[in-house]
């Protein structure tokens, strides 16, 4: 099977994507990516959906709400980031904003004088190190090859870093088998108790939510959609009754379900 996934080769959504699918192809959009997968041009897209330090990705949860996909599955890596550069001396680090902001108390306590860049990806941070010895990377310590130093490793922030990534399939292949399952919700609506009426029809269920998310919508200032991953399948009573119950209430707007799926580990 062919994937797409962020790009260039050496990310930590291509080790993700590796993990589904025999061939990965790369770009350096997720909006792209979704897009792709929604055409049918690609049987699976993987997209980081959220990391445990910095939280959601937005441009995830934006075009999940803008697209009509699938997820069938979800990829959970623990992230370890390590400096890489030719050599001991440069005046940059590049990598992705994500990568800079899970590294900043390393950074600010060994590096205090250097300039951050944020680039794509952080296997672009790595290019970035090899075409100059100015610039050093944040990136998994394999990306370091035979060319590059790996100056330290293990220096993000906290050890239990880790992002989960969907697996994203056209809307068909769309399932109702899983442990956990992901809805979006617009209600069109805004009013006292919106909220809460949502999450009780779970509540009542002794359904757990493991992520609640609000976006706008882009309508209207004060308009949100709603990213909510609970804890049971669709193919369940309780939750298809608890779905029932959110459609009742965005009854002016709409619910799109992403699926049930499973969780996979990847080290």
């Amino acid at each position: 099977m062919k994937a797409i996934t962020l790009g260039p080769e050496g990310t930590y959504s291509h080790r993700a994507a590796r993990a589904v699918a025999d061939e990965v192809t790369f770009s350096e959009s997720v909006t792209a990516i979704v897009e792709a997968v929604a055409a049918g041009d690609y049987r699976r897209g993987v997209v980081p959906i959220e990391n445990s330090i910095e939280g959601s990705v937005t441009e995830t949860l934006d075009a999940l709400s803008s697209h009509e996909v699938s997820v069938v599955e979800e990829v959970v890596t623990p992230i370890r980031h390590a400096l890489i550069a030719a050599g001991e001396s440069f005046d940059v680090v590049a990598s992705h904003s994500q990568a800079l902001a899970q590294c900043r108390g390393f950074l600010e306590s060994e590096y205090p004088d250097v300039n951050l860049e944020a680039v794509a990806s952080t296997a672009r941070g790595v290019e970035r190190s090899r075409d100059d010895d100015a610039v050093a990377a944040i990136a998994h310590p394999d990306n370091a090859g035979d060319d590059l130093r790996v100056l330290a490793e293990d220096i993000q922030d906290r050890s239990s870093n880790a992002t989960r990534f969907f697996v994203i399939a056209p809307a068909g292949e769309r399932s109702d088998a899983g442990g956990k399952s992901t809805i979006i919700v617009n209600p069109n609506a805004n009013y006292p108790g919106l909220l809460l009426e949502l999450l009780e029809a779970f509540a009542d269920r002794d359904i757990n939510l493991s992520r609640v998310e609000s976006r706008p919508t882009g309508d209207r200032l004060g308009d949100y959609l709603f990213h909510i991953d609970f804890e049971a399948g669709l193919y369940e009573d309780h939750a298809r009754a608890a779905v029932e119950d959110v459609s009742d209430i965005a009854d002016d707007g709409w619910v799109r379900r992403l699926g049930s799926y499973d969780t996979r580990h990847v080290v």
